[in-house]
């Protein structure tokens, strides 16, 4: 079964503070007294200077850390644009199959006629 990178089960939490570095924002956090950084630039988000948000890791490899929010841990434009591709493919498949019936399933489809059903059924 697919899991998020840094797994959401396993992974730890840890408060962080929004540090600007070169116009970039870090978001800085503290794990067995050593202070790591990670890049908290994601499309329509912006963090600001001094900003307090949550950041998961796993213990192993505290400097892999993510910041733990909606747009950029749940939801990624590469996954996001994925499923639109995969969607649109699905429809154009269902669209062709629906658009071009086979000589058989035609005839059928012509003859078809509505069955005559009682007023009420009892």
């Amino acid at each position: 079964m697919f899991s998020r990178q840094p797994d959401y089960l396993d992974g730890e939490q840890a408060p962080a503070t929004i540090e600007l570095r070169n116009a970039i924002p870090f978001a800085v956090y503290v794990h067995n007294s050593k202070t790591y950084a990670v890049d908290a630039r994601y499309p329509l988000t912006y963090p600001a200077q001094g900003e307090k948000l949550t950041v998961i890791f796993e213990t192993g490899t505290p400097e892999k850390a993510s910041v733990y929010r909606l747009w950029g841990y749940w939801f990624k434009w590469d996954e996001l644009l994925g499923s639109l591709v995969l969607l649109g493919a699905m429809y154009l498949i269902a669209v062709s199959v629906t658009n071009q019936p086979t000589p058989e399933s035609l005839m059928e489809q012509l003859s078809w006629q509505e069955e005559d059903k009682p007023k009420y059924d009892a």
